[in-house]
């Protein structure tokens, strides 16, 4: 795999987005504003902690009202670039991010 670099030529290693922890994720879409790949996507939890589905931004349901509270999710992993934004702006640092040296393969 060849080094990856800024325009500038400097090294960078990019982080791709694997993971977010549904326990302490709080669904501000922060991150979900910043990715330029549409990675993410909102979810609806029940009091449960079951995912109820994709919530979206025209969306008024509340799942019958099942609606708890709300968490982002992985949805296209594939089409992170490893920008490392989404991090940059989690106030929960919930993310899980890999660099790319370490996906292997």
């Amino acid at each position: 795999m060849g080094a990856f670099k800024t325009r500038s030529g400097a090294d960078w290693t990019p982080s791709y987005l694997t993971d977010i922890n549904p326990e302490t994720c709080i669904g501000c879409g922060r991150c979900f504003k910043v990715c330029p790949q549409s990675v993410m996507a909102l979810y609806g939890v029940d009091a449960d902690g079951q995912i109820l589905g994709i919530v979206t931004e025209d969306d008024e349901d509340d799942f019958d009202g099942e609606l708890n509270r709300k968490i982002m999710k992985v949805e296209h992993e594939g089409q992170c670039i490893g920008c490392d934004a989404c991090s940059k702006v989690c106030p929960k640092n919930c993310q899980t991010h890999v660099t790319v040296d370490q996906l292997g393969g």
